[in-house]
């Protein structure tokens, strides 16, 4: 099989059957992660001792009485922090605008020089600039929208860019061009790994989605690469033939074997390599979300390459120096923008929540992470409802591998040295983490209540909250005795049983320790933020409050 062949016909193979096979995979592997994750939950650690009940002992009356005020946007002016908020959001935005950009233009030069030569033409050079820049949206919705506003504005800004210019392309070139023709254009060229992103960057497969998709990316081009050298001549086959009767396998038998020969070793290889990623994400060298984009940009640069081939063979390697292009000034830039660089110290923020909201919960956090994780870390405890939308690449390839117990806390020495190694420091895109806490039956309530001593915010999403969520009760109670009330924000929505919440606060308010720092509170007030919507606007709101703090 000649070189072209194998790169337009097995290459785009490859790459759609490892694209569909990513999202089942990953779905099941994220089922057997979070059941797993549940199962470990309700053990009890090596000798841990849990935190007391809350209750009575020790506590006085509360000397002012507790209010209970619903909150919403604008009614906190933005602090330093807020405005560093938007601040870095937009230079990561221009950061890859501009790398997406060098991505594009490496494209355009090859076909302007190869593909369609004829000289420089601007309208030309504009339109496949265009074209070739599409995944600059893709990627500013995944790392600046909190909304579907925004969402809608980028992709709209997008077309009105490519409508400008091909109607200027037009209009120069009225006799041999017009919008059927470059419509399919950028159909062809953008449309299939536009729908092959869909396989892993869906909301419930995307953390580790590109993990899985490199792992049977690999597998399979060994699979396929076997089949065909198989195939390749006729004393190999024969020989193949002659082996497989030996052992008493039929046709069928034969061609499986074959592709399971094949997928071994390059599966082997795309195991280190998923290794090779975990490490440099611990090292920090790499965020969840940059490896999510690369994994993005590199389908983009690869399918894109493969009707270059064509021309000649060689150009297959355009998507890769494009890609390297990518890095080079998206890097550069955040090098120049200092971005990992932190002054002072960052803020934690505690992130706590009713287990049961499962999807609402995911939703919430994507947007609202987008925005924290600019200027701080998060910290929560592990539940069913993220389990599956935060695992870092180190925690997923763990679990793999049989070593998920070791991401659980055991025990107040073991939390204590896990506290001392929390990272707080930015990655290199500027970019904190989210530090999850996986606990045991035994273990969540010590954990909940070191992390709330030492988190600078808390944020406790009540949505579905009711008389069921016993849990959460302890930490309400936990949160009034060691947290001041205006460091705790509240998230409540129309499922929220606000009439039992109020009279557990309440309760617990009128027993409050005689060490509770809200003791010393002239007018205490518990801050209740709507967000039944989930809109951008409610994400600001919900952040302004935080870092008001």
């Amino acid at each position: 099989m000649d070189q072209t062949a194998i790169l337009t016909g097995t290459l785009p193979f490859i790459l759609l059957a490892s694209a569909l096979l990513t999202a089942p995979v990953a779905f099941f592997l994220l089922w057997l992660y979070r059941r797993a994750v549940v199962r470990s939950m309700n053990r009890m650690g090596s000798g841990a001792k849990s935190a007391p009940p809350v209750s009575n002992t020790g506590a006085v009356s509360a000397p002012q009485s507790l209010r209970i005020t619903a909150v919403g946007a604008g009614s906190v002016g933005a602090s330093m922090r807020y405005i560093a908020v938007g601040q870095s959001l937009r230079q990561l935005g221009l950061v890859y605008i501009a790398a997406g950009l060098a991505y594009a233009l490496v494209f355009t030069a090859i076909w302007m020089t190869v593909v369609t030569p004829g000289g420089f033409i601007f309208s030309r050079f504009a339109w496949l600039t265009a074209v070739f820049a599409w995944p600059i949206p893709l990627t500013l919705i995944l790392v600046t929208a909190t909304g579907t506003r925004q969402r809608v504005a980028i992709v709209l800004a997008y077309l009105v860019v490519l409508l400008a210019i091909g109607s200027y392309a037009i209009a120069r070139n009225p006799d041999i061009l017009d919008w059927k023709q470059l419509a399919s254009f950028w159909l062809l060229e953008q449309g299939p790994t536009t729908v092959l992103l869909l396989a892993y960057l869906a909301r419930r497969v995307r953390a580790v989605g590109p993990l899985v998709l490199v792992f049977i990316t690999a597998g399979a081009t060994g699979a396929l690469l076997m089949v065909n050298f198989a195939g390749s001549d006729d004393a190999i086959l024969r020989r193949i033939v002659h082996i497989g009767m030996g052992f008493g396998l039929d046709g069928a038998q034969m061609f499986i074997a074959l592709h399971v020969i094949g997928f071994i070793p390059f599966a082997i290889i795309g195991w280190l390599l998923l290794r090779w990623i975990g490490r440099r994400y611990e090292t920090k060298r790499m965020s969840d979300q940059s490896l999510t984009l690369d994994a993005m940009w590199m389908l983009f640069g690869i399918v894109q390459s493969i009707g270059l081939v064509f021309e000649s063979w060689p150009f297959i390697l355009t998507g890769l120096v494009a890609f390297a292009a990518y890095k080079l000034v998206a890097s550069a830039g955040f090098r120049w923008l200092g971005m990992q660089r932190t002054e002072g110290s960052t803020p934690e923020l505690l992130l706590l929540r009713v287990f049961s909201l499962g999807a609402r919960t995911q939703k919430l956090f994507d947007a609202f992470a987008k925005c924290w994780l600019r200027v701080g870390s998060i910290n929560l405890i592990a539940g069913p409802d993220l389990a599956t939308a935060i695992v870092e690449p180190h925690e997923f390839l763990g679990f793999v591998g049989g070593r998920l117990s070791r991401q659980f806390v055991q025990d107040e020495p073991d939390l204590e040295q896990r506290l001392a190694r929390l990272d707080t420091r930015p990655d290199p895109d500027g970019r904190h983490r989210v530090n999850e806490f996986f606990c045991y039956a035994d273990t969540w309530q010590t954990t909940m209540r070191r992390l709330a001593q030492r988190s600078d915010s808390v944020l406790m999403d009540l949505r579905s909250f009711s008389r069921s969520n016993q849990g959460c009760l302890y930490e309400i109670g936990t949160l009034l005795e060691s947290v001041p009330l205006d460091r705790v924000v509240f998230v409540i929505d129309h499922t929220t049983d606000r009439a039992f919440l109020e009279e557990s606060l309440k309760g617990l308010w009128a027993h409050l320790r005689a060490d509770s720092p809200n003791r010393r509170s002239a007018d205490p007030q518990i801050r209740l933020l709507a967000a039944d919507r989930q809109s951008g606007q409610e994400v600001e709101a919900l952040l302004q409050r935080l870092l008001a703090a």
